[in-house]
């Protein structure tokens, strides 16, 4: 669909997926992935519920294994990795759940510190002060002695993201971020994604629903249906694309590709069958 080559892969890539494919028992969810995100960008994984999105930032972190294929972060094979391997990599990523996922019993300041004092030996003024600074990065330097039960949603998740930052990693993976939010705690989240992504250095994994938000802050879009990439390009590409499904997806139709009735026999067989 796209007129500009999907990135390739080469050293520029932080993340690479080759021919993966993963499943549960005989439920195929991926089918032969091909996907990269180059080092520094923001990349958006879209498409309907139970397509593969989640799946797919599961593979990249370590948490499944493909049955077959390879999932390379930094140039290591990530399904190939020891335990001790494995640990080592995830400190260096940042993952924001989809409700945040925040210690109920520990402030906002306690739950940012919290990556810091399990896997560093900073003394506690110098983990406090880095806690409060990425407090500060998501605007919520105030908000440091309140509890998850005092936050709003909006508050909650970017107490989350200030967590998830903590350690300054070097990719950060993000499972529906805008999920819940309001218009005006929506825009703060996908400003902070895109801006503490280039202030970090860091590389992004968006997994969306909203197309809209993730058209304004990244750099490049894969579209998944039925585990398979079935379309991919540039916001702009995508927007403008005459795909079926990618059309259907960006403008919220409902007649298109994915029909509005779950597949049944014929309804008056239906009815002549209750009927008899």
């Amino acid at each position: 669909m796209s007129s500009t080559a999907a990135p390739t892969g080469t050293g520029d890539n932080l993340v690479e997926l080759d021919n993966v494919t993963f499943g549960y028992e005989a439920r195929a969810v991926l089918r032969g992935i091909k996907l990269t995100v180059p080092r520094g960008k923001v990349v958006a994984i879209m498409g309907g519920s139970g397509c593969g999105k989640t799946t797919t930032l599961r593979l990249i972190a370590g948490a499944l294994c493909p049955q077959a294929g390879e999932v390379r972060v930094a140039g290591e094979v990530v399904n190939r990795m020891t335990a001790r391997e494995l640990y080592a990599l995830r400190r260096k990523m940042g993952m924001l759940f989809q409700f945040g996922a925040l210690f109920t019993d520990l402030t906002a300041l306690e739950n940012v510190a919290f990556p810091m004092r399990e896997h560093t030996g900073l003394p506690e003024p110098v983990i406090r002060d880095l806690a409060m600074m990425k407090l500060h990065a998501v605007g919520l330097r105030g908000a440091a002695g309140l509890t998850p039960a005092e936050l709003s949603g909006g508050m909650a998740r970017r107490v989350a993201l200030a967590r998830s930052i903590a350690l300054d990693p070097m990719l950060m993976l993000y499972d529906e971020p805008f999920a819940g939010l309001d218009p005006i705690a929506l825009g703060v989240i996908g400003r902070l994604v895109r801006e503490l992504n280039d202030a970090l250095g860091a590389t992004s994994v968006v997994v969306t629903h909203d197309v809209a938000e993730a058209l304004q802050i990244v750099d490049y879009v894969y579209f998944m249906s039925e585990g398979v990439i079935v379309a991919q390009g540039t916001p702009e590409e995508i927007r403008a694309s005459r795909d079926p499904f990618v059309h259907q997806f960006v403008f919220g139709e409902v007649d298109g590709p994915v029909p509005f009735q779950y597949p049944a026999r014929d309804y008056r067989e239906d009815l002549f069958a209750e009927a008899a």
